[in-house]
């Protein structure tokens, strides 16, 4: 039997470690059937070693998505190895140490741009670099947020770095729509990620996660996102686009 994204390629960024969401998206992506090259920064070497640990040998592309070079040439490398793409997964956020942990009045603009530029922009930047790639009958971005409607614990800027990533991905399904290019969110619960795991305190937040949640909630399980991930990469969501699906075990819907 195949798999839900038999043919489909795919670009992912943001594997930094096994127990990242980007890293089960990758697999799972691989095991439903999918040709998957991966992009990374600061270090290719450590996602390149990681990535040894996928069923399948992939590519990894150095790409810092706030770089105009290296956005440009993104198009040949990817095209050289898979000769288009059917998907992208957006997996990347930043924000400097001093825009987080209860430093919110006191962030400089400086690091707030930078937050904004690398967790936000990049959504539109990747897109366009990408879309050249995309087949004339249309391909899917999916992008990771955490539920921007709320202002979260230690979160501080990267709370508006995640509220103008969930516009940019509504705009960007507009704007792209009538090329058939769907642009959808997943909104996943805490993650015991490195983006996670830099976050002072973070920790505190993820501990009352699982007793709030409708839903047992495992931080240490990135597979349910990357499920949901995965699913929207695929033709099971021909129609859906503009959307933030939440997988977070109901937290999102319930009341204080």
């Amino acid at each position: 039997m195949s798999g839900i994204l038999e043919g489909k390629r795919i670009l992912i960024t943001g594997v930094l470690m096994e127990s990242s969401i980007a890293f089960h998206t990758a697999r799972l992506a691989q095991e439903q059937g999918a040709e998957v090259i991966l992009t990374a920064w600061p270090r290719p070497s450590l996602t390149e070693r990681i990535a040894k640990k996928l069923p399948k040998p992939v590519k990894v592309i150095e790409l810092d998505v706030t770089n105009d070079e290296h956005l440009a040439r993104l198009e040949g490398l990817v095209r050289d190895e898979l000769g288009g793409l059917d998907g992208v997964v957006h997996s990347i956020g930043f924000a400097p140490q001093d825009a987080l942990g209860g430093n919110f009045l006191n962030t400089p603009f400086e690091s707030v741009a930078t937050a904004m530029h690398v967790s936000a922009f990049s959504l539109k930047s990747l897109a366009m670099a990408c879309k050249p790639l995309f087949p004339a009958e249309g391909a899917a971005i999916v992008g990771l947020t955490f539920d921007a409607q709320f202002a979260w614990p230690q979160y501080d800027w990267m709370g508006p770095a995640k509220a103008a990533l969930e516009a940019t991905s509504r705009y960007l399904a507009r704007d792209l729509g009538k090329e058939n290019i769907r642009c959808n969110l997943v909104s996943a619960g805490p993650i015991g990620s490195m983006a996670a795991k830099s976050i002072p305190g973070f920790g505190e937040l993820a501990e009352v996660w699982n007793t709030r949640s409708m839903l047992d909630w495992d931080m240490s399980d990135p597979e349910p996102t990357g499920k949901g991930v995965v699913a929207l990469l695929s033709d099971w969501f021909p129609k859906t686009t503009g959307e933030i699906v939440h997988v977070d075990g109901g937290l999102h819907a319930m009341g204080a």
